[in-house]
């Protein structure tokens, strides 16, 4: 860590440190849940992270990140380790800018209708690709966020399953936040019997490979209740003050 900054420095140090934590916490919680570490994915939620500290993560042997705006991945896309680490995209996608990020990720977390999915099928087909996609859902059903309302799910599945340019790849959801780790497991619980509901149908096209919920406060408990992506960001990375959208 030659020549950086102090600040630099000690963020980079903390990294390390908040890294092998959660690490060690990932496989505590998987083992307790009867599976393995490798069961699990962990992939670091990025926004307002700058590259040195994504990339000092990815030194420490992160795998897979996540950016939640496309101004800001395109913005730091050069600069990202990507020999190193797979970069997927989690934040709600408004579908004129699909074409901006398809060509850049390997899987899109936040579809939540027909029109976004057409649109993504569609500039993938453009780049003579197909896009693994996670299928949101709005467990806690808030008005302020996106995702498909549970009784919703299986409807949109059904259309999907017909549609030639994007695999249904599983299941993301971002619950309410809970004053108590016992609510917030109820939300978790639920997503995994969708989860499981949807896994026996064995829809065409669709394959429920991944089940990506829990975040910096509940990623342990969000592994108990079947979770096998989790997206942690300020757990890594320190506490962010986020810009005005």
């Amino acid at each position: 860590m030659e020549n950086l900054s102090s600040d630099l420095s000690e963020k980079l140090k903390n990294v390390e440190y908040n890294y092998k934590v959660i690490e060690n916490n990932i496989n505590e919680a998987a083992v307790k849940s009867g599976r393995k570490r490798e069961d699990i994915i962990f992939l670091a939620a990025t926004k307002t992270v700058e590259p040195k500290v994504i990339n000092h993560a990815v030194s420490c042997g992160l795998k897979y990140i996540g950016e939640n705006r496309v101004q800001e991945l395109l913005s730091k896309y050069e600069e990202y380790d990507l020999d190193n680490c797979d970069l997927q995209f989690i934040g709600h996608l408004q579908s004129n800018k699909v074409r901006q990020i398809i060509d850049k990720v390997s899987l899109i977390q936040s579809v939540d209708s027909v029109k976004l999915a057409n649109e993504v099928a569609r500039q993938a087909k453009l780049h003579d690709k197909i896009m693994n996609i996670l299928i949101e859902v709005n467990i806690g059903r808030e008005e302020n966020k996106s995702g498909v309302m549970p009784e919703q799910l299986e409807e949109l599945l059904y259309t999907l399953k017909d549609i030639e340019g994007v695999n249904v790849k599983g299941l993301m959801a971002i619950p309410p936040i809970c004053e108590e780790k016992s609510q917030i497991c109820k939300y978790f619980e639920n997503m995994y019997r969708l989860f499981i509901d949807i896994s026996t149908k064995k829809l065409d096209n669709i394959s429920m490979d991944y089940l990506s919920m829990g975040m910096s406060d509940d990623y342990q408990e969000a592994i108990l209740c079947g979770a096998n992506m989790v997206r942690v960001g300020s757990a890594l990375f320190g506490k962010r003050i986020y810009p005005n959208p």
